[in-house]
């Protein structure tokens, strides 16, 4: 997803630096106008023969033409989550190509932090039916993008406040939740993890309405994007000024959290440590 809406951007920004607008190209490529409008901003499948069209219209060539149609290759490539049976899950499909995400949890633990049998207690709390192999598979996914924190070659830096009530909430039992809290202090020595706890001793706070998250794209120039999940579903949100309101909300939550030091002090702390 990610991919596509990059390679659509820079198929619109060639179209205006060619002088064409979308009343003017679209039917040069044999497009309606909604298509190509449709294409231009990733609500679709952009064909790779729809690209070269595009490119010999708008006289692209040389390293620049390679490029941009082995972009359309990749943003046609099925996610890594099908092989687990998942569909088009779009935020599976950002985070895997952020290059560093900023994510406050309120009432369990980041996806990103959990045990497989944390992941499997959340899951099975939620009231959506599932097969018993679409439940392993979805927690097999969970535990899959975490690896992505020990990657050499694609790393993805994590840093996350996490509200201290989801540390003493007992989700799947004491033994589950003991696992998890053992698990929290491992993952918090890597070094491509911030581990920040936000302390009950905060009171009220500005992350109170929901957890959220912050994708950065690093290179790709994607802009950013906020994630909220709820409890009848999720928002991705791309517009400046919403992103620029996650940030300062992060920001805050940061600055009211403990330092990751004090942290790790009192996850070892309530895990007995």
């Amino acid at each position: 997803m990610v991919r596509r809406r990059v390679l659509a951007r820079q198929l619109r920004l060639l179209r205006e630096e060619a002088g064409f607008t979308l009343e003017e190209a679209a039917p040069k490529l044999d497009f309606s106008v909604s298509k190509l409008s449709r294409i231009e901003n990733a609500q679709i499948l952009i064909d790779v023969h729809w690209v070269r069209g595009m490119l010999d219209l708008y006289d692209v060539g040389g390293d620049r033409w390679t490029e941009l149609v082995e972009l359309a290759r990749e943003a046609n490539q099925p996610g890594w989550w099908k092989a687990y049976g998942l569909g088009n899950n779009s935020y599976i499909a950002f985070e895997t190509e952020a290059r560093r995400v900023h994510i406050f949890s309120l009432g369990y633990v980041t996806g990103l932090l959990q045990t497989a049998d944390y992941a499997r207690a959340l899951m099975v709390a939620v009231p959506v039916r599932r097969t018993q192999e679409q439940l392993d598979n979805e927690v097999a996914a969970r535990v899959y993008r975490q690896q992505r924190l020990t990657s050499a070659d694609n790393p993805l830096q994590l840093v996350t406040v996490i509200d201290e009530s989801a540390l003493h909430r007992t989700v799947g039992g004491a033994e589950v939740r003991q696992a998890q809290l053992d698990h929290l202090i491992t993952l918090a020595g890597l070094d491509t993890v911030t581990l920040h706890v936000l302390p009950a001793s905060a009171g009220a706070h500005a992350g109170l309405a929901s957890g959220f998250t912050i994708l950065h794209f690093g290179d790709l120039g994607e802009p950013d994007m906020a994630y909220v999940e709820h409890s009848l579903g999720a928002l991705s949100l791309d517009k400046a000024g919403d992103v620029a309101r996650a940030r300062l909300t992060f920001e805050r939550l940061s600055s009211d959290a403990l330092d990751p030091a004090e942290s790790l002090v009192l996850i070892r702390r309530l895990a007995g440590r």
